[in-house]
């Protein structure tokens, strides 16, 4: 199969302009360049098809990137998309026909694939992050700095989906958008659930703050009471709190502290606690749903003889300090919060 598609994709790429003619109508040549919406075929100009070049290797013809969603591929992956097909004998027998090829031998049937996961089920939940990408150079790490978040310790948490599902309600239809992919693990590890932040692909802004222009940009599956997105494995010192960028915020202050990010004020409450954990930070919110939660938490943790101490946000959390007054003076914030042990042990030098 493979050796099938290489020469379909060769054979494709010496007819590129024709292939993008057929396929992405809606696109027009410019240059050396077909320009299009995205690979399935909408108005547009960030995605852009190579008409010219190498047969193979860097710059081949037939080669294209999507600068909004970041992209890339070949002419069958654009027959697949702007098809819809699913199997890869439907794309190679569309480019038999578009080629004007004899049809390929048949293939065996295929095997019996795995049955689909339930909507918003904990194996849904491992299959989405699982299908994602890491998050380097990627739309997300261009969020996520925009954010203030540099450098970016997020630990293997976080993936990219450049297309993630999303259905605004149940008589809406479904739409796409780029997607930062948030494991929920529980405390030995496994992954309970998935956190999504839908993202903005025209970039930062100061109203959304590169969020995508939905009703509801984050929302979270999976079992996730108790459990949390971890950054670090957490031993003796150990700092929770709600959102994903206040956790990653302190990270840039804090690389060697594990953090959990409990996604929401009452999951914060519910945080299971590590049986080895002698000192816990909460990363309250300024607001009164935090401070509600960190009250719960720290009686919780009274209860199990762990010491908890409160690192609180100048502005609504810590990502709005980082953003708003910058690396040093959050260093400096936080570093006056901390057991004095914990400075040396933690702190970015």
């Amino acid at each position: 199969m493979a050796r099938d598609a290489s020469e379909l994709s060769r054979r494709l790429a010496q007819n590129v302009e024709a292939v993008c003619r057929h396929y992405l109508s809606s696109g027009r040549r410019q240059g050396r360049y077909w320009t299009v919406g995205n690979v399935r075929n909408t108005p547009g100009r960030s995605m852009f098809v190579r008409l010219s070049g190498p047969d193979s290797g860097p710059g081949a013809a037939g080669r294209w990137t999507d600068a909004a969603s970041f992209e890339h591929g070949d002419l069958l992956d654009v027959i697949r998309e702007s098809c819809g097909f699913v199997h890869f004998r439907d794309v190679a027998e569309e480019a038999r026909r578009f080629l004007s090829l004899p049809r390929g031998e048949p293939e065996p049937p295929p095997r019996p694939s795995r049955l689909p996961a339930q909507t918003g089920s904990p194996e849904a939940a491992r299959r989405l992050f699982a299908m994602s990408q890491p998050v380097i150079c990627t739309l997300a790490e261009t969020y996520l700095r925009s954010r203030g978040i540099t450098p970016l310790h997020e630990d293997g948490a976080l993936r990219f989906h450049p297309r993630c599902y999303y259905r605004p309600d149940d008589h809406s239809p479904t739409e796409t958008w780029p997607a930062i992919i948030a494991r929920v693990t529980d405390l030995d590890g496994r992954i309970t659930g998935a956190h999504r932040t839908w993202l903005d692909p025209d970039g930062f802004d100061f109203v959304r703050l590169g969020k995508a222009p939905i009703d509801t940009p984050r929302r979270a599956m999976g079992d996730l009471l108790g459990n949390a997105v971890r950054f670090g494995a957490a031993n003796d010192v150990f700092a929770a709190g709600e959102g994903i960028e206040t956790m990653l915020s302190l990270r840039c202050v804090m690389p060697g502290m594990p953090m959990a990010a409990a996604l929401s004020a009452n999951h914060l409450a519910a945080l299971l606690l590590p049986p080895t954990l002698r000192r816990l930070y909460v990363a309250r919110d300024n607001d009164s749903a935090g401070d509600g939660a960190m009250a719960r938490l720290f009686d919780r943790a009274h209860a199990a003889r762990i010491e908890a101490v409160a690192l609180s946000p100048h502005g609504d959390d810590f990502n709005s300090d980082l953003r708003h007054f910058g690396i040093e003076l959050l260093q400096t914030a936080i570093r006056v919060q901390l057991v004095p042990e914990d400075v040396a042990r933690f702190m970015r030098v």
